[in-house]
């Protein structure tokens, strides 16, 4: 089903975060969780009022969360593009990405979804970030002779370049898979260690409805720390791991570029 079909609006999901650890210790974990889902050229000439943006609010979107840090995070989604001679994504642009909730905010991974015209996916970008500071982007086209072609529940790879967790060597690659419905939307992302063997599974689900205040705030009343919570059960479940003497690395330099494909 093509999710861009009729008018197209900010959408908001409800759902649940899922993560399991295979080894050396098995840990899994599953808590419930909401998400914006912002058609951001829509928005560019049709802001939405129920959407607090680049300004104080109980729930809001700040620009300078993503990308570069700059007061446009479209631009420079459109710079990268351009950059990557990827001339074609002339559609809608979709980012997935919590909001900040009391001014705060922290994204472990957004999803930006580039479209071409007639609503077929062109590139999606994954930009996550650590709890250091600093953020790393993992560009999927679908290009390339091994590469799986981009679309909705294909497989899609990148290697891993970028240090998110102190119990993860910075090796192996990651396996992507994104659905969409009108309705639901689904973010895998496996991590494979060096010999290729599952060593993480992750996943972020939710159902959508149109963001009006009413589901604003009823989202915000069933999780009304959304974003500090993200960061506490970060660091709780590194503490068992801690506990459970899982190999710790140290932090590396990051990668000198932003972008990696």
């Amino acid at each position: 089903m093509n999710p861009d079909t009729g008018p197209v609006r900010a959408l908001i999901g409800r759902g649940e975060v899922r993560h399991t650890r295979l080894r050396p210790v098995r840990r899994a974990f599953r808590y419930p969780t909401w998400f914006l889902l912002l058609p951001m050229r829509t928005l560019r000439t049709q802001p939405d009022p129920v959407l607090a943006r680049n300004r104080a609010g109980l729930v809001s979107f700040h620009d300078r969360d993503h990308g570069d840090g700059g007061a446009d995070a479209l631009a420079w989604f459109e710079r990268l593009l351009a950059d990557e001679a990827i001339t074609d994504a002339d559609g809608e642009v979709w980012l997935h990405t919590y909001p900040r909730v009391l001014g705060y905010a922290f994204k472990p991974v957004s999803f930006w979804y580039a479209h071409r015209a007639d609503g077929t996916l062109r590139a999606i970008v994954a930009e996550v970030n650590n709890t250091f500071g600093e953020r790393h982007c993992y560009l999927l086209t679908g290009a390339g002779a091994d590469a799986a072609p981009l679309g909705w529940g294909r497989e899609l790879r990148a290697d891993k370049v970028f240090h998110v967790s102190p119990f993860c060597a910075i090796e192996g690659g990651y396996r992507f898979r994104f659905m969409r419905t009108a309705d639901r939307t689904v973010a895998r992302i496996d991590h494979d260690d060096a010999t290729g063997q599952p060593l993480l599974q992750t996943s972020v689900s939710g159902q959508l409805t149109p963001l009006t205040r009413h589901a604003l705030h009823r989202a915000w009343l069933g999780s009304p720390l959304l974003t500090l919570g993200v960061m506490a059960r970060i660091h709780w479940q590194a503490l068992h791991l801690w506990w459970q003497r899982v190999p710790f690395f140290r932090k590396p330099v990051p990668p000198a570029a932003l972008v990696s494909r």
